[in-house]
């Protein structure tokens, strides 16, 4: 009887082990040609984005350590690097350290007040009925998609001394002040534009956040006996914490960069009052110091990154 020999676990023949050489090797250039087609694809939009995003941002961190001028544009390779005298610089300057102030500030007002609003419209809106609510759902996302230039117009003729709110406080028996002319009433009168043009996007935002939340667990809420209120703060805000993450960062990131209002409206002023580190940086690169305003922008994305970063800490799911 002849017997046959079986090959041990774990070998392979020298037929098989060729055979899975080949297709692995069939397998890789496969692999290697999608690539290549894939990158081909992809060229066109890494040239642009390389050319007109990544070029640009390395160019204008690079200058920020040296003290170019509109002078040097025609010798830009000759300018001295400074180091960090451009940020000391700036810490130096008391417009720019009022602009940090006045930034702080809108920051500070316009992101609760503009989240607590958008909320509640958004509750309201989600627990309506009947057509009125897709209604009022365009009608508070209109300001978003409209003009600043359209909403500066509306704005100064509500807020201008004769304008419509001090008319309708005269009627009442109150002698309105200058809005935007006033230290005192410049800024707030931004943030309330401000919150008026914004509120919409959060509102979207929220809506579907709230739509998102699991209908049994807000039954068993009530079930429980939990009061509206109960249901809000126990229910309906913890499972919005991803939403109202996402919508703090967003909103935060606009505010920090504030420029239209304050460039349309009061052009800074009165008296640097509403004067934003966006409105600074665009001054100086008007007044030619590219190198500061280099600076300044890289201060205020410095900035922009540490308050996303606080509010990841703050808000992010505890899941």
């Amino acid at each position: 009887m002849t017997s046959t020999v079986l090959p041990a676990a774990g070998t392979r023949t020298g037929s098989g082990g060729g055979n899975d050489r080949a297709g692995g090797g069939m397998f890789a250039a496969a692999r290697r040609r999608r690539a290549l087609i894939a990158w081909g694809f992809a060229l066109p939009f890494v040239l642009v984005f390389g050319v007109f995003m990544i070029v640009p941002i390395v160019g204008s961190f690079a200058m920020s350590f040296t003290d170019f001028t509109a002078r040097d544009i025609g010798s830009p390779f000759a300018v001295d690097a400074v180091g960090l005298q451009q940020y000391v610089a700036l810490f130096r300057d008391p417009r720019f350290l009022t602009s940090l102030g006045v930034t702080g500030v809108f920051v500070v007002v316009g992101i609760p007040v503009t989240m607590i609003v958008a909320l509640a419209l958004a509750l309201a809106l989600n627990s309506g009925q009947g057509r009125l609510v897709a209604f009022f759902r365009v009608g508070f996302y209109a300001p978003v998609v409209t003009s600043i230039v359209a909403v500066a117009v509306v704005w100064r003729y509500i807020l201008q001394p004769d304008g419509l709110l001090n008319t309708a406080l005269a009627a009442i028996g109150i002698a309105g002040p200058n809005w935007l002319n006033d230290p005192a009433f410049a800024l707030p009168s931004l943030i309330l534009m401000a919150v008026w043009r914004n509120v919409g996007t959060l509102m979207v935002i929220f809506l579907a956040g709230l739509q998102a939340v699991p209908e049994d667990v807000t039954e068993a809420a009530i079930m429980d006996g939990a009061s509206p209120w109960r249901r809000l703060v126990s229910v309906t805000l913890p499972l919005l914490r991803p939403t109202l993450l996402l919508g703090a960062v967003l909103i935060s990131v606009g505010y920090l960069q504030f420029f239209e209002e304050s460039f349309v409206m009061t052009k800074g002023g009165p008296l640097d009052s509403t004067l934003s580190v966006a409105f600074y940086t665009y001054q100086q690169f008007g007044f030619g110091e590219y190198g500061l305003a280099s600076a300044a922008s890289y201060v205020l994305f410095l900035v922009i990154a540490l308050v996303s970063l606080l509010q990841f800490r703050l808000l992010r799911s505890k899941d």
